[in-house]
């Protein structure tokens, strides 16, 4: 089971020795243990995140609004930025089942960190004061950071595993529930833990996300017996440096161009390609075709990643500013069995994105997918990419519009609305007509996000493909951070586009409308050039049909 013992020390116990029925069903029990695992894991998430602010701003820790914004950036990013070391840790070093047990266990002793904190730091100020849980609860943050980061670098191509085997359908069906299953632990997340949060008890609370990622450790941990496991066989990260290193040698480039001026590589000029294969011992390099091969196909999938940037920074605005433009506008009351008026908690927004999904994945999976195949209809990868990124580019505008006509309610009236002991100025007009927006990111991400990541798994290279799923996580995070970055800009006083420096919680001064709107058009322009690269990228496809890269792109 040790070393790179490639295909002949990969371990499908669910094969050996049984009946095609007995295998299959074992094949769905293991997938079906992988998918419970990712609900519980993203419920548990979700968990950590939606009363993040509320609880470091409440009664046991008495933070400031900026600091205790500055948390959950900390979890998110680490959560973000983490998978790709995870994923190459896994495939150089770990191996993919033991890496998701591994941030599992680090998951699960980051999320009893909230709830033990916010049990003891609510003692008397003289036993606990508020400051000292600062440092601990920051490091518990930044401990479930890296366990998530380390999980969402595997867990996606750990399930394809155990489905790898039955084709490119199999593997585009499991990662239609993937996503599914993702959502769904967002419900049950948002739907009942932000409620208990945020009107019950923090403690109480709290504890739910820390059962529930102990829950999947325990389903990893004893399902270890009927998953299909592969040992760690090496990573291309470590050759891919070494490889373009060696082809950007002044001495290797002058040689090389004078040998040779073929070569059409894919999302390459003719001089790239042969930069690349001078590489090669054929070539009187010292790496192995397969090695470079390898590296040629990272550069493939790298330019997509990149692409989904201004993506990722559209739908991240689904947890800051469509939140902040939500505070402003009127709130539904909710009864409640007690005599204490319940107020609507903001998380549940999102929940219209994820129900979305949740209906329409099945729907897609079961009905609209097969007969697109049928015909031949079915889109490829990056054709599904490029119509999710005109969903989120509409998701934007709708935004923009909504935010426009909420600047001109609120000249003319604004209500009072008390929201966490916080009073919000906001417009006459019902949080419902937000829907529009986060119903198109839903459908955006049923088709951006998960060609995404089907696109990930199948374009990598066997001894890569936990650190190229990382870097698909990483580049999401760039888009958070791109957003983060825009919004500081607008914020300038020479912008003053989000300058109301009097009241830093009130948006009714700024033009939130025009940061919507440059979202849409930056996501329009990135759609169109996408467009471009997405046709060469499959022209020059077709005309390397013999390579080991192209046959492993042409099943996307």
């Amino acid at each position: 089971m040790e070393g790179a013992g490639g295909r002949a020390a990969e371990r499908a116990p669910l094969l050996g020795g049984r009946r095609p029925g007995a295998a299959l069903g074992a094949r769905r029990a293991a997938c079906g243990a992988v998918l419970l695992a990712v609900l519980l894991e993203r419920a548990a998430f979700y968990g950590l995140t939606g009363g993040l602010v509320l609880l470091l701003t409440g009664a046991p820790f008495g933070w400031g609004a900026a600091r205790a914004g500055q948390a959950p950036l900390l979890l998110t990013g680490l959560a973000h930025l983490a998978p790709p070391a995870a994923g190459w840790a896994a495939d150089a070093l770990l191996g993919r089942a033991r890496a998701l047990l591994l941030g599992l266990a680090l998951g699960l002793l980051g999320a009893l960190g909230p709830p033990l904190l916010a049990a003891l730091c609510a003692a008397p100020p003289p036993a606990a004061p508020a400051r000292d849980c600062a440092p601990a609860a920051l490091g518990a943050l930044a401990v479930a950071g890296l366990g998530v980061g380390a999980v969402r670098a595997n867990i996606a191509a750990f399930g394809a595993d155990q489905v790898k085997d039955r084709g490119p359908e199999a593997t585009r069906r499991f990662f239609n529930w993937f996503y599914w299953s993702i959502n769904l632990g967002a419900i049950v997340s948002l739907g009942g833990t932000a409620y208990v949060q945020q009107n019950v008890s923090f403690v109480s609370g709290y504890a739910i996300p820390a059962v529930c990622m102990g829950i999947a450790f325990l389903i990893f941990l004893c399902g270890q017996s009927c998953f299909i496991t592969k040992p760690p066989d090496g990573s291309a990260f470590t050759d891919m440096v070494r490889i373009l290193a060696y082809s950007c040698r002044p001495q290797k480039r002058t040689r090389e161009h004078g040998q040779s001026g073929e070569g059409s590589g894919v999302f390459q000029q003719s001089s790239k390609q042969s930069l690349f294969d001078s590489c090669k011992m054929s070539r009187g390099g010292p790496f192995t075709e397969d090695k470079v091969e390898d590296v040629k196909a990272l550069v493939k999938i790298v330019p997509v990643f990149l692409a989904l940037v201004p993506y990722w920074t559209v739908y991240f605005q689904m947890q800051t500013t469509y939140v902040l433009q939500s505070l402003h506008l009127r709130l539904p009351e909710i009864s409640s069995i007690t005599t204490i008026h319940h107020t609507f908690p903001t998380a549940w927004l999102t929940m219209f994105d994820a129900v979305l999904i949740l209906l329409l994945i099945p729907l897609k999976d079961k009905l609209v997918d097969p007969i697109l195949r049928r015909n031949g209809l079915l889109p490829s990868s990056l054709k599904r990419i490029a119509v999710g990124m005109f969903f989120v580019m509409c998701s934007a505008f709708a935004a923009g519009i909504l935010e426009s006509k909420r600047l001109d309610l609120v000249r003319e009236k604004t209500i009072n609305q008390t929201i966490g002991n916080v009073v919000y100025f906001a417009a006459d007009l019902p949080i419902w007509w937000q829907v529009p927006q986060y119903v198109l990111i839903g459908i955006s991400e049923i088709f951006a996000s998960i060609a995404g990541l089907e696109f990930a798994y199948s374009a990598a290279p066997k001894s890569m493909q936990s650190a190229i799923m990382g870097l698909f996580f990483f580049f999401s995070g760039v888009g958070s951070f791109v957003g983060l970055g825009l919004l500081a800009l607008v914020s300038l006083r020479a912008i003053g586009w989000m300058s109301n420096h009097t009241d830093f919680g009130n948006i009714n001064g700024c033009h939130l409308n025009y940061y919507f709107f440059l979202l849409a058009a930056i996501q329009g322009a990135t759609l169109l050039l996408f467009l471009i690269v997405s046709v060469k990228y499959d022209r020059q496809r077709s005309r390397a049909g013999g390579t080991p890269a192209s046959r492993r792109a042409s099943r996307l």
